[in-house]
């Protein structure tokens, strides 16, 4: 308490970290960030390989940046708003690689800190969760399971203008949304179904051209289409 205390006031605590501990912590982040980019690749279907390298690479740095301000308090405060200041110039992942970067990030954090123990069976724990959860297809959709995306124009009633389609080719269907395109001039619908017979869909999708006036109609896997959100 008194030393905590003493780093409150002066900004500063009293630890020393040789150049070979602060190796080993290093080299220790890097295996661990390697057994995370294994766990990313191996329970994913949508793999970049600059992430997954990355995985790999984002331990080692977090850990050296906390171990060269170590033992300084207001330097710490700084390279943690550093960090919060970061923009990565390219688009945002999904949610999964969200959290990848953040279970990198705290690997490294904890390698910093010495606790080497703690870093290894935390890195074991959530991947042995992440292998668990893609053997057992935890809340993944149905592959049978469609995203319709079908354009009409605005003087179509969108309610029920397909009803007797889907009634004839779906064994399950469902609105997900409704937006304006164009100007406000056409009508952007969204639909969640199971086709009864997978040969059918040609047919199916010729029908709504017929209906829809020959307008943008898609058809695709719900892990193809859906914007993920976090």
């Amino acid at each position: 308490m008194d030393t905590l205390l003493s780093a409150l006031s002066t900004g500063t605590v009293e630890t020393e970290i040789t150049n070979t501990v602060a190796i080993i912590y290093a080299i220790t982040a890097g295996l661990l960030g390697l057994i995370i980019s294994l766990t990313y690749m191996k329970t994913g279907n949508k793999i970049s390989k600059n992430f997954a390298r990355t995985l790999i690479i984002l331990p080692i740095l977090v850990c050296v940046v906390l171990l060269a301000v170590n033992g300084n308090f207001g330097t710490s405060l700084a390279v943690l708003g550093a960090f919060s200041l970061i923009r990565f110039r390219s688009l945002q992942g999904s949610s999964r690689d969200i959290g990848f970067i953040f279970f990198s990030m705290t690997i490294g954090i904890v390698c910093a800190i010495g606790e080497l123990v703690l870093a290894a069976t935390l890195t074991l724990f959530i991947c042995l969760i992440h292998f668990i959860l893609y053997c057992f297809k935890y809340a993944a959709s149905s592959e049978l399971e469609k995203d319709l995306r079908v354009t009409i124009p605005e003087n179509l009633d969108y309610s029920n203008i397909f009803d007797d389609l889907f009634e004839k080719y779906t064994s399950f269907n469902k609105l997900i949304a409704v937006k304006t395109t164009n100007m406000g001039s056409m009508y952007e619908i969204n639909y969640r179904l199971k086709l009864k017979d997978e040969k059918q869909e040609k047919n199916f999708i010729d029908e709504i051209r017929m209906r829809n006036g020959n307008l943008t109609v898609i058809c695709g896997r719900c892990d193809a289409n859906e914007a993920e959100e976090f």
